[in-house]
């Protein structure tokens, strides 16, 4: 269980980032990149880079072999997974302790468990986490799902069993949308995940997305690191994420930790996963998944608690206990902290990604702020990977404080060659809503529509004689 050299089974800023908290402690790395990002700074870091493959993630990124190869090549011990690509694959782990490796992460029977929505919502009732009402059965049929749905009552969410990030995912209203709802999402999540398996659920609506950090060991102990609020989302893909949430109290955060700590319990989870909660405007809240990897935003609760996340999941990988009990995690929540999203993305385009290659790249540095990106001058965007470029973090005293701080963040933010969202990132942070802290999922939705695309103008006749 031991280990001297990590193998990041990633790419961009959250490979920056697990390389740079690995040799911070003292660990050897290793990098693995695509043809397409042999000049990415994650490879300019590490301390070995090897190539995986061509640009095409499922020849590279998501190959297990060529991971594995990698790993074996350069005498790595441990591999990190990052999040995305492989990191949530039970098949994956179990390739990695296979070969007698340590995986940076829960054990494969773990992930197995949280990564069927309908398995998973079965265990958490089990386990007496609170759920919404729904169905989660095998029968599927197109007449079943329906029956299901009207004796839930409408409107309901269809949602892929096998996956996430709104993909097989659609919000019902009426009856006559129902069918054509169900046989879409099914399309949908068998394309996205291979499998068309749907649950259906009651939908919440006007709700807040807040979910919990939780670390568990091989020792039995698990803790949970209080709330991220990431209500604020388009097409159900987060854009900002803070910590703590405007929306919670001393109270429900207790209430909230013990479910999220009841729901890793009962999969025996160990390392840093997130139970993710939709929160109703009555303050009841109910299971939506687990996400057994290090989150996107995991740095608003770092910055929070004063935590190192990954030098945590490296301690527990190696067998150690948790390094503080939950009463002297909770003793050191300490002001707030926000984040955004910064990705290659068009707004005005309906944020449709973008390419080219980064002229100019500069980020503020003071007090209480943190840039994770994965950037450098000359480097080439290309169309095969996410359009997520990095993430700007703010902490202050209070939630006011860290919102100025990260408008005025972006306000002096950098970035040339590249269609970037920076500028509709600060009009949302901007917006009177954000700024009051009431808000729920349908915030962008509400306050950002889409621009109505302009008719075309009619074609005049021409006039007799010409042509």
């Amino acid at each position: 269980m031991a280990f001297r050299k990590v193998l990041v089974a990633n790419r961009g800023e959250i490979a920056v980032r697990i390389i740079k908290g690995c040799k911070q402690r003292g660990y050897a790395t290793v990098a693995v990149y695509s043809e397409a990002d042999r000049e990415a700074l994650h490879v300019q870091l590490a301390d070995e880079a090897v190539c995986i493959g061509p640009a095409r993630a499922r020849d590279s990124y998501l190959s297990i072999a060529a991971l594995l190869a990698a790993a074996q090549q350069t005498g790595a011990e441990a591999v990190h997974p990052g999040y995305g690509f492989l990191s949530e694959r039970a098949d994956f782990a179990q390739a990695v302790q296979d070969l007698g490796l340590t995986f940076i992460g829960p054990d494969p029977a773990s992930i197995a468990a949280m990564g069927n929505k309908s398995a998973a919502k079965l265990r958490m009732i089990a386990a007496g986490v609170p759920c919404v009402p729904g169905y989660q059965g095998d029968e599927q049929s197109d007449e079943v799902l329906v029956a299901e749905a009207l004796k839930i009552g409408l409107p309901v969410m269809v949602k892929a069993a096998a996956g996430g990030g709104g993909r097989g995912m659609r919000l019902v209203h009426e009856a006559a949308q129902l069918l054509p709802g169900i046989q879409s999402a099914r399309t949908e999540a068998g394309n996205a995940f291979g499998s068309g398996q749907l649950l259906i659920e009651k939908a919440v609506l006007n709700a807040r997305h807040v979910e919990i950090q939780v670390f568990g060991d091989r020792h039995g102990n698990v803790i949970h690191f209080g709330e991220r609020d990431c209500s604020v989302q388009r097409r159900n893909q987060k854009v900002v994420e803070e910590a703590p949430s405007p929306a919670v109290d001393e109270a429900l955060r207790e209430r909230m930790g013990a479910a999220a700590v009841a729901a890793a319990k009962a999969v025996s989870y160990v390392g840093a996963g997130t139970v993710e909660f939709m929160l109703a405007a009555d303050g009841a809240f109910y299971f939506l998944e687990m996400n057994t990897r290090l989150q996107v935003e995991h740095p608003v609760t770092e910055m929070v608690y004063g935590v190192d996340l990954v030098e945590w999941q490296l301690r527990i990988a190696q067998g150690k206990k948790l390094p503080m009990t939950q009463a002297e995690v909770s003793a050191r929540r300490k002001g707030w902290a926000i984040e955004v999203r910064l990705c290659a993305e068009d707004p005005a385009k309906n944020f449709m990604p973008q390419i080219g290659t980064v002229q100019r790249w500069q980020i503020p540095q003071g007090e209480g702020m943190r840039v994770d990106h994965g950037l450098h001058e000359g480097q080439v965007l290309t169309p095969h990977y996410d359009s997520l470029l990095g993430k700007l973090i703010a902490h202050g005293d209070s939630r006011e404080a860290a919102r100025e701080k990260l408008i005025g963040m972006l306000d002096e933010a950098v970035l040339e060659g590249v269609v970037s969202n920076r500028e509709f990132l600060m009009q949302v942070l901007a917006h009177p809503a954000f700024a009051g802290g009431d808000f729920s999922t349908g915030f962008i939705a509400q306050h950002f529509p889409p621009a109505p695309k302009p008719r075309a103008a009619p074609q005049s006749p021409l006039p007799l004689g010409e042509g």
